[in-house]
């Protein structure tokens, strides 16, 4: 089973296997279905093709890049 810790602000990490089962990137955009007592997290499809040309350009999307673009 895998779990994660819920802070005082109602936030949480996603942990590493289920970011990597869902291939989540920084930026996706998750959707949640309630069923009786559990939760089923998705990740949300992206309007099309056209919606981020950017998200195509690989060489952009590395850990160097995200450490020094990160914050902006």
């Amino acid at each position: 089973m895998i779990t994660s810790k819920l802070t005082t602000k109602a936030q949480t990490t996603i942990p590493q296997p289920v970011r990597v089962a869902l291939r989540l990137q920084p930026g996706d955009e998750l959707t949640y279905e309630i069923d009786d007592q559990r939760v089923i997290i998705r990740k949300a499809s992206r309007g099309g093709k056209m919606d981020d040309p950017f998200r195509t350009f690989s060489e952009w999307n590395s850990e160097a890049d995200a450490r020094a673009y990160g914050e902006l």
